[in-house]
């Protein structure tokens, strides 16, 4: 399927319109002319009729201790790391549906991983940690699906291994939730289920980077804007699935999601 279409597709019906989660950018006063239109990625935002605009995707890497000792590192010692994904990497899932997930082309080992995604309202750059989450807007949840195979064959060539994170549909991910729908998401419990089994299960305050450090950490190399978002990290037992299987993913006071491999 198309990119552009696979990302049109993501729908959320509200008050009984439907509303795509991408759109064509308006140009200002027509002041600027293009050869051709270039889609933006949006995320419906719950109880509005605001869409929420995605500028970055930003990614934490091995930010559970348990899950930085199976991919062979010592969470003692090593500082955050980040990675991102583009902004067409984003499928919305509506809650209460599972929607279909393409398994992608080049590999043969491709992992779920389940995460807390912050999503900022305001930007800044050497965010003191105590202020860092005064850039919150909302969360959701996500997964950071992983083509493991090119990322681990990529990492023992000491190549970058952004063709294993950094591709369509890589980051499929449920509706905003206002700040004030949920407060901050310190602990509360974190899992993924395959086919019904569970694979995933830890406490979100289990983190080694909380959301406000990785904030401030990420503020140090870039400038943050309103439109970044962030995902958190995932526990351990990350692990493959194959057509057919259906992942449901759940965070404490948030709608899981849902999503069937095809």
């Amino acid at each position: 399927m198309d990119r552009r279409n696979f990302v049109r597709s993501s729908t959320l019906a509200t008050g009984g319109a439907l509303l795509a989660c991408t759109a064509t950018p308006s140009l200002a006063h027509n002041t600027v002319k293009t050869p051709f239109d270039v889609p933006v990625t949006y995320i419906p935002i719950v109880g509005s009729d605001e869409m929420f605009p995605v500028r970055r995707i930003y990614c934490i890497g091995r930010n559970y201790a348990a899950h930085s000792r199976e991919m062979g590192s010592d969470p003692t010692r090593e500082p955050p790391f980040f990675f991102q994904k583009p902004t067409d990497a984003i499928q919305h899932v509506p809650a209460g549906t599972v929607a279909d997930h393409p398994y992608p082309s080049l590999t043969k080992n491709y992992h779920y991983e389940a995460e807390l995604v912050a999503v900022l309202g305001k930007g800044g750059r050497n965010i003191p940690v105590e202020k860092a989450l005064d850039l919150v807007y909302g969360y959701t949840l996500g997964l950071d699906m992983t083509r493991r195979d090119l990322q681990r064959a990529l990492g023992d060539e000491k190549k970058p291994w952004e063709i294993g994170k950094s591709f369509d549909h890589s980051a499929p991910i449920g509706a905003v939730h206002k700040l004030a729908q949920t407060g901050h998401f310190k602990q509360g419990a974190i899992w993924l289920k395959v086919n019904g089994q569970t694979k995933q299960s830890a406490d979100l305050k289990d983190m080694i980077w909380s959301v406000a450090e990785q904030i401030a950490k990420l503020s140090e190399a870039f400038e943050l804007m309103p439109g970044d978002i962030i995902y958190s990290g995932t526990p351990e037992n990350v692990g493959p699935v194959v057509r057919g299987d259906v992942i449901e993913m759940h965070i404490d006071g948030l709608p899981n999601l849902s999503i069937k491999i095809v």
